[in-house]
């Protein structure tokens, strides 16, 4: 992009006192021409109504918040920019968004930055240009309050889940496959057969019976009582006057939860008294969803820390300790101002990457702060810490602390024994004891409720501790490597039905229980069978690549195609193309180390493999499905 207003260049959105023009914006779900990733493509232009300022006037003012900038060179105001949407679209959360590529042209630059979620990278274009015409016009702009609106976006989009985000992002660094599928409201990983689809940690492969179990407290805790496991003593109850009955007998304090709930809503812990259950009972009742009937457990309430075990796969991997939230006086501030203090943390951005999430005010709050003499108005003195709640309940404000390194081997052997008698991939189970380095057979420990689908935000990120890579374990249950979760791809960039069917019947062949889906402009097929063709391109390869049964796919991905939608898979283990166009070229760059790539350009073949180079002519009347017909046997 040239470095002065020029003519030439028609406002397309800019306004009259604009420096800068963005326009022709696409989004990409998947690999393009620009980037081998998903991406927002824009072209950026200087408008004719004024000059920029020097390059280092922008850089001085961006460098402010991203100080890394400040040290790089630019060799235009396009360069910086797009520069510096790539550092503004990690949003302050260290999203692994941080590919970028662009194409200088005479009179503007294409731009391409790697996006998840296109309505947030929209949103983050359009406010670095804010940004850069505020710097111009020497304006200052509420930086916090707009990257906190672009936080809120990508937090409510599907991808915006702190564990489905961290799935995301561990199988983006293992090069695991993943895309969501809208229609069913679950991400896939792998394609075709090696696939597995799910909702954060529940996953098709676990026992719907098993995770239904989990969510009936009551016979789940009866079914541990019958292991030997160690489970407070308590009943179900269904009126208050039940509640009160059973609290009597087994003894104050006690614990009062509704049997179907989650993220510790409607628990009331520590109950010391009629009145107090009385306030417990009525909560938990308000936490029972509408369509299911009142049913409540008050059981024996026992002292100590709040803890979590992971299991995977069976397999114990992590312990955290969860603490409710709380405050620390200063002699100065009520506890309203704390709280408050404390939500401004950095820790505290409630985002998917964040460490703990905000502190939640409500009658609960209010009324545990009763219960010490305290109100939210209240000073509190220097250095006394005060606990806003009985519940160590994460997403309400409370905080984690790694204990996996403290473990004692009874209390491991517990919980692998547990999640041993479900098919589930993820188990959390949550006890109450002192500490965890004390075997459960010493006393005092308490198994609370088991979880089918836990969080793992809080080992991979604690607020306190070492990371346990929990993604990592539950990925790599059902992938080697990336590797593991793919099927063979060949991509054409041009095919007839003719030569695509030949293509299947040859593979058939070699592998006849095989089921390979392929598509083309004019046909889907499943082995020989030809299915509806969707409209929009991609949603063919989507649903071939979400058959279960799936062994391998064909494509053709033409020059249109490239253009319009970008491929929907990145990689392939065969590229053929038959006089390709420039942008079709970009099916080459996409491959593996022992991909095939079969390139005819008139009568001369390329063919490319392992490092090595065959080129050749074709005979008179040679056939070039002949040559990649030969070559398909390298991949399989």
């Amino acid at each position: 992009m040239v470095q002065s207003a020029s003519t030439d260049v028609v406002r397309v959105n800019a306004r009259a006192t604009d420096v800068f023009d963005i326009f022709n914006l696409k989004h990409y779900e998947g690999p393009n021409r620009y980037l081998e990733t998903g991406a927002l493509v824009f072209d950026l232009a200087l408008t004719e109504y004024q000059e920029p300022l020097a390059i280092e006037d922008y850089i001085a003012a961006v460098s402010d918040r991203y100080p890394q900038l400040r040290t790089e060179q630019y060799q235009s105001h396009a360069h910086l920019f797009a520069r510096t949407v790539s550092e503004v679209g990690k949003l302050d959360m260290g999203l692994h968004l941080s590919r970028w590529s662009i194409e200088h042209h005479l009179e503007y630059a294409s731009i391409a930055v790697q996006s998840l979620h296109g309505k947030t990278v929209r949103a983050v274009v359009y406010f670095v240009w804010d940004w850069f015409e505020a710097i111009t016009q020497n304006r200052e702009i509420i930086y916090d309050e707009q990257i906190r609106v672009l936080q809120d976006k990508f937090r409510q989009s599907v991808y915006g889940g702190p564990t489905v985000y961290a799935l995301l992002r561990t199988a983006d660094q293992k090069r695991i496959p993943t895309f969501y599928l809208w229609d069913e409201g679950l991400m896939q990983y792998g394609y075709g057969r090696k696939q597995v689809r799910g909702v954060a940690t529940t996953f098709d492969s676990d026992s719907h019976l098993d995770s239904d179990f989990t969510t009936r407290k009551d016979d789940c805790k009866a079914f541990l009582a019958t292991l030997g496991f160690p489970v407070p003593s308590g009943d179900l109850v269904t009126s208050l006057k039940e509640a009160l009955a059973v609290a009597t007998d087994i003894g104050y304090p006690v614990a009062v939860k509704p049997v179907v709930g989650h993220k510790g809503i409607g628990v009331t812990a520590d109950v010391q008294n009629s009145e107090e259950l009385r306030s417990a009972y009525n909560r938990a009742v308000k936490a029972i969803p509408e369509d299911q009937p009142v049913r409540i457990i008050v059981e024996k309430s026992i002292s100590g820390s709040d803890f979590r075990l992971l299991c995977v796969n069976g397999r114990f991997v992590a312990a955290t300790e969860r603490r409710p939230a709380s405050v620390v006086g200063d002699d100065e501030s009520t506890i309203a101002e704390l709280i408050e203090r404390e939500n401004c943390k950095p820790a505290r951005l409630d985002t998917p990457t964040s460490a703990m999430s905000k502190i939640q005010c409500d009658e609960a709050m209010e009324l545990y702060l009763e219960e010490q003499g305290l109100s939210l108005d209240s000073v509190l003195e220097k250095d006394r810490t005060v606990y806003l709640r009985k519940v160590a309940n994460l997403s309400a404000g409370g905080f984690s602390i790694d204990a996996t390194r403290n473990v004692h081997h009874d209390n491991i052997i517990l919980a692998q024994d547990i999640a041993q008698h479900f098919r589930l991939t993820c188990l959390g189970i949550d006890v109450i004891t002192c500490s965890l380095a004390e075997s459960w057979k010493s006393g005092n420990f308490g198994i609370i409720e088991i979880n089918a689908a836990p969080g793992i935000f809080m080992h991979l990120n604690p607020a306190v501790g070492e990371s346990v890579d929990v993604p990592s374990h539950i990925l790599e249950t059902f992938f080697d490597s990336g590797s593991h979760a793919r099927i063979p791809i060949i991509t054409f960039n041009r095919v007839s039905v003719g030569e695509l069917q030949e293509t299947i019947d040859h593979i058939l062949l070699q592998h006849p229980d095989w089921t390979i889906g392929a598509v083309c402009q004019d046909g889907v097929f499943v082995n020989r069978s030809q299915k509806v063709l969707n409209k929009v391109y991609n949603n063919n390869v989507q649903n071939l690549l979400r058959n279960p049964k799936l062994d391998l796919l064909i494509a053709e991905y033409n020059e249109d195609v490239l253009e319009k939608e970008g491929m929907f898979y990145y990689g392939s283990n065969m590229v053929v193309l038959n006089d390709p166009t420039e942008t079709e070229m970009m099916l080459t760059r996409d491959v593996f180390e022992d991909s095939t790539i079969v390139v005819k350009e008139r009568d001369n073949i390329s063919i490319r493999r392992r490092g090595l180079i065959e080129d050749y002519t074709l005979g008179v009347g040679e056939p070039f499905t002949r040559v990649y017909l030969k070559e398909i046997g390298t991949i399989l």
